[in-house]
C-alpha cells in the first residue's frame, strides 16, 4: 500500500515513522507549501515524490491511501477531493471544527463510497480493546459517571484556525467517553443528553480551557476539562455501581508498555499490565493499511467509525458552543 501525506508538520513525521515501520506499506509521497521543508522531509524519510501542489498528490494514480495532515479548518476541503479522486483517506483528528464542513465532508466520503478514518490513533491500541473487555465483563457493574481531563502546552505551536484546545486536545477525552458510554449503554444515550460548560479565551480568541459537565438520562454523567497552556497531564476514571477503572498510563499516548487499575468499592484493586509492539500509530499504520487491503470503507469499534467521528464533532461543537458563551 502506497501512503500520500499532505503536509509536512510534525504529525506527519510522527505519521511518516509508522508507515515506514508496517512491511507491508510504503511511504511513496508527500505535498508541502514549502519547497525547501518538502526537500528536507523527503530526504529525512526517504520519500520518492514530492509536490507543491496538494491536488497532483492527491491526483497521483499510484496513491493508495492519502493522510491529511494539515489544520483543522482545511481538513473538509481535502477529504471532499480525495474523495472525488476515489482514494482511501486518513484525516489527522479533529475531522473539522463545525458542522457544516463535517457534513460536507462526510457526505463526499459516502457519495463517493470511499475508506475514511479520522485520526484517533490511540483508539487502535491493544490497551484500549482491553478496557472495552473490562467494561463489557460487568465488573464494574452499571456505568454511574466518568471524570476526565487532558492538558498539555500546545497554544504556541497550533494554528489560530484549528479553533483551540477542544479540537486539538479535547477531542481525546471526548471520544473516549463517547467510546465508554457507547460500549455500556449503547450510542442511544447520547440522544437524552444535556450539557454545561465554562470556559476561557487565549490571546488567539479561541477557547483555550474549558470543563465541560454532561449528563445521559437521570443516572450517569460525565464531566471533562482540557486546556492548551498547562502541562501535559491525564486523567481519566470510570465510576460505576460496583466499582471503578482508573487509567494510570496516558489512555492518548499509549506506548508499549501501559496499565489501568480496577478498583471493587471497598473490597479489592488490581493492576492490568498492557504490553503492545508499538505505539499507537503503529497499531493505526497497520490497521488502516489492513481495513483497505480488505476492501472495507470503515474501521470497526472499538476504533472510530465515521459515524462516531460525525457524533464526536456533534458533542465538541456543542461544548465549544457553551464553552464560548
Amino acid at each position: 500500500m502506497k501512503w500520500g501525506i499532505l503536509g509536512t508538520s510534525f504529525i506527519s513525521g510522527v505519521m511518516a515513522e509508522a508507515i515506514k515501520g508496517d512491511a507491508k506499506s510504503e511511504l511513496y509521497a508527500v505535498a508541502g507549501r514549502s519547497e525547501r521543508n518538502l526537500n528536507a522531509f523527503a530526504e529525512q524519510f526517504d520519500v520518492e515524490k514530492t509536490f507543491t501542489d496538494y491536488d497532483g498528490l492527491i491526483a497521483d494514480e499510484q496513491v493508495d491511501i492519502i493522510y491529511i495532515a494539515l489544520p483543522n479548518h482545511l481538513h473538509h476541503d481535502f477529504i471532499i477531493r480525495a474523495a472525488e479522486q476515489g482514494k482511501a483517506i486518513l484525516c489527522e483528528k479533529s475531522l473539522s471544527v463545525d458542522m457544516e464542513k463535517t457534513e460536507l465532508a462526510l457526505h463526499a466520503v459516502e457519495a463517493h463510497q470511499v475508506f475514511f478514518a479520522e485520526g484517533l490513533m490511540y483508539l487502535h491500541h491493544p490497551l484500549i480493546r482491553e478496557l472495552v473487555s473490562v467494561l463489557k465483563s460487568g465488573e464494574i457493574g452499571e456505568l454511574r459517571s466518568i471524570h476526565t481531563s487532558y492538558i498539555a502546552s500546545i497554544a504556541q505551536f497550533v494554528n489560530p484556525d484549528s479553533k483551540g484546545a477542544l479540537y486539538n486536545l479535547g477531542c481525546y477525552p471526548i471520544s473516549l467517553m463517547h467510546l465508554v458510554v457507547k460500549t455500556m449503554h449503547g450510542e442511544l444515550a447520547f440522544e437524552n443528553r444535556t450539557m454545561k460548560a465554562m470556559g476561557r479565551r487565549g490571546h488567539d480568541g479561541n477557547v483555550c480551557e474549558s470543563s465541560l459537565m454532561m449528563t445521559f438520562g437521570e443516572q450517569y454523567s460525565a464531566s471533562v476539562h482540557t486546556a492548551e497552556d498547562h502541562g501535559l497531564k491525564h486523567q481519566f476514571t470510570i465510576l460505576g455501581s460496583k466499582g471503578c477503572i482508573t487509567l494510570d498510563s496516558n489512555p492518548w499516548l499509549p506506548t508499549q508498555e501501559n496499565e489501568f487499575s480496577i478498583e471493587v468499592y471497598e473490597t479489592s484493586k488490581r493492576t492490568i499490565s498492557v504490553p503492545a509492539d508499538g505505539d499507537a500509530f503503529f497499531y493505526q499504520v497497520r490497521n488502516i493499511r489492513e481495513a483497505v487491503e480488505a476492501g472495507q470503507k470503515a474501521l470497526e469499534n472499538p476504533c472510530a467509525t465515521w459515524k462516531d467521528s460525525h457524533r464526536i464533532m456533534q458533542l465538541l461543537t456543542e461544548w465549544e458552543a457553551l464553552a464560548a458563551e
